[in-house]
């Protein structure tokens, strides 16, 4: 027998000032001619999003509170660090896939969706082919499609067999 469940996350932060040093990180990843994310941590929408999907699994609260914790009290800035926390809330469930789908107008993301794809795969210990990742500018219908900030959104699938 097997029991499935479905997770759902979101995450979304502002861009800092153009001048700011911190760097932009998605999905593990640097994006080097971008100012990073407002956010305690590094504001990595990809993994912050995932975190929240495993939350709505679990019922573990992740960013409210194990990462305020590691970041407040530790100082620990690298949501990789939560997301790693976040997994081990899972128990017997194993995810079998995430979709991920980011609302952006920058940075372009669309050629560096391979990399990304590969670094959550890696992190979370799935096959490249168990992420999917999809990409909008959101036409300038909102501020993440203005260039303001960035959205993403995250469904996972966790199967845990008996």
């Amino acid at each position: 027998m097997q029991k499935i469940r479905t997770g759902l996350g979101q995450d979304s932060h502002r861009f800092l000032p153009e001048d700011s040093t911190k760097p932009c990180i998605i999905g593990g990843c640097i994006f080097e001619d971008e100012p990073g994310l407002s956010a305690d941590s590094d504001g990595d929408v990809i993994f912050h999003a995932i975190c929240n999907a495993i939350s709505s699994v679990t019922h573990v609260s992740i960013l409210g509170g194990v990462a305020i914790d590691l970041c407040h009290k530790d100082g620990i800035t690298d949501s990789q660090v939560y997301l790693e926390k976040a997994l081990e809330t899972l128990g017997r469930q194993k995810i079998e896939h995430i979709a991920l789908a980011l609302e952006a107008k920058r940075p372009r993301l669309q050629k560096r969706i391979p990399e990304i794809r590969k670094k959550v795969a890696e992190v979370i210990g799935l096959d490249i082919s168990q992420v999917g990742i999809t990409a909008t500018s959101g036409d300038g219908l909102t501020d993440f499609g203005l260039g303001e900030g960035i959205q993403c959104l995250c469904i996972l699938t966790t199967v845990e067999s008996y």
